[in-house]
């Protein structure tokens, strides 16, 4: 089996970006919106490590950088969720309009 070239790769990353910013756009469900922006940080991983494999394939900055940005991820992500929570104590709704007072 052959290995999947470099504009395979980014065009799967691709579609995971606009998979990810349609989501954000249209969706008002803040857990959605969570999922979407991972999406989007997914598809960033991706062209990390496809650049890292295809143009320097000697050196590790695209893992190193994945690595970061995964972990960056994560905590964004449990802060999110954190908050998500939080908002559904106090409004039992997890919509973006009930989010209105975490403006200010």
């Amino acid at each position: 089996m052959t290995t999947p070239g470099l504009y395979h790769i980014l065009t799967i990353s691709t579609a995971l970006f606009f998979i990810g910013i349609y989501g954000f756009l249209t969706r008002r469900n803040l857990i959605t919106l969570l999922m979407c922006i991972e999406l989007i940080l997914n598809s960033v991983n991706l062209n990390f490590i496809a650049f890292n494999k295809y143009l320097w394939p000697e050196k590790l900055d695209g893992l190193f950088f994945t690595l970061f940005s995964i972990a960056i991820a994560a905590a964004e992500a449990a802060v999110a969720i954190a908050i998500i929570i939080h908002l559904y104590r106090n409004h039992h709704s997890v919509d973006v309009e009930s989010a209105e007072e975490l403006k200010y």
